[in-house]
């Protein structure tokens, strides 16, 4: 069986459809509410953010739709809920500022990665706005050419 690279980074998750999906206008920090089994599941790397998105409800922040898979080892005694909404931890004028970004028309709160900051989880939030399909496209055909460039850069110092 083989083993997992260890990464070095301190990257979590990552929502990479986010990226593709919409056009970011602001990032905030914010930290996550676990449990200890879904503590240890992180460390593992057992977690995925895709079709993620935060909902704010009574002036507090909550992370919906993560999943985080259970260790067959760690969680015994536990019920263990792998989709369950966790709590974001935020200070009242963030979540109001935040609140405020959201009802714009157009705009909507995703989480675009997780990652340790010390000993703690923290979730990189971002305010974004919906692309077209020809926004999305664009975005494909810049990142080809940025690819594409980057291969002829690396040919041409070879060769000279």
């Amino acid at each position: 069986m083989a083993k997992k690279k260890k990464v070095d980074s301190n990257t979590i998750a990552v929502n990479r459809k986010a990226r593709h999906e919409y056009h970011i206008e602001e990032t905030i920090e914010a930290g996550v509410v676990l449990a200890g089994w879904e503590v240890k599941s992180l460390r593992a790397g057992k977690c995925q953010l895709t079709d993620t998105y935060i909902l704010i409800k009574d002036q507090e922040a909550w992370l919906l739709g993560s999943h985080i898979t259970p260790l067959n080892t760690a969680s015994t005694h536990v019920v263990a809920d792998p989709t369950r909404t966790r709590k974001l931890l935020m200070h009242r004028k963030e979540i109001a500022k935040l609140l405020g970004q959201i009802n714009q028309k157009g705009f909507t709160c995703v989480p675009l990665s997780l990652y340790w900051k010390g000993n703690k989880v923290k979730c990189q939030l971002a305010v974004v706005k919906g692309k077209q399909l020809h926004d999305k496209r664009a975005s494909d055909k810049d990142r080809d050419w940025n690819r594409q460039k980057g291969r002829i850069m690396r040919e041409n110092t070879k060769q000279g």
